[in-house]
């Protein structure tokens, strides 16, 4: 794929991940799970924290595609496009859950993907090795992001239960990856900007 067809083919996914416009290449892992009685304060808790999984999708699918767009290694780039198609089952399966518990997802969805890929780019600009370490460092914060809302959500809420634990998966799996591929260690100092600016994320979009 030459550069411009990259391009074009990003900006096409970009569209369709800002305007809701995608599908699942995988099932959906809560398909044939009964629906737990929650009461409506659960339902509307779920939904919140399904919401924020969502602009999470969002933003990775963002940032690999800022990734991609400025990788060097076709090796580097394709895994991160592997990545992003896995990555948009979740945004399937995700907005699904969410409109199953009566929710919405974010009002900021284009704020959240814009300001994901400009990171993204940036790190693609900086080689290979930081660009992988920067995927490596930000599936490893989501991980940790869902394992938390596993602690959160209704404990009989399993239809959303088994989505965020195949999420999770995946995540550890694409982490795994850059770390094969050769991801540098960022320093400590840029890991702790990227938890801040995760957990300002995560605050705002569970109410917007």
């Amino acid at each position: 794929m030459t550069p411009i067809d990259r391009a074009i083919s990003g900006f096409d996914r970009a569209l369709r991940t800002v305007a809701g416009v995608y599908g699942a290449d995988r099932p959906n892992p809560a398909a044939g799970l009964q629906e737990a009685e929650l009461s409506e304060r659960e339902r509307a808790h779920a939904a919140a924290l399904m919401r924020v999984n969502h602009v999470g999708e969002v933003c990775a699918q963002a940032l690999y595609q800022g990734q991609a767009l400025t990788a060097r290694d076709p090796h580097a780039r394709a895994a991160l496009e592997q990545a992003a198609r896995e990555e948009e089952d979740h945004l399937a399966w995700s907005a699904d859950r969410i409109r199953e518990l009566e929710g919405r997802t974010s009002l900021l969805n284009p704020i959240w993907y814009a300001g994901a890929f400009a990171m993204g780019a940036a790190a693609g600009a900086l080689g290979d090795r930081w660009n992988l370490a920067f995927l490596a460092e930000t599936e490893r914060q989501v991980e940790a992001h869902l394992s938390g809302h596993l602690e959160k959500l209704p404990e009989d809420d399993q239809r959303t239960r088994v989505v965020v634990e195949a999420m999770r998966q995946d995540e550890a799996k694409h982490r795994d990856t850059a770390l094969r591929l050769g991801a540098a260690e960022l320093p400590a100092p840029v890991k702790l900007a990227m938890r801040f600016a995760s957990g300002v994320m995560t605050r705002v979009a569970y109410y917007l």
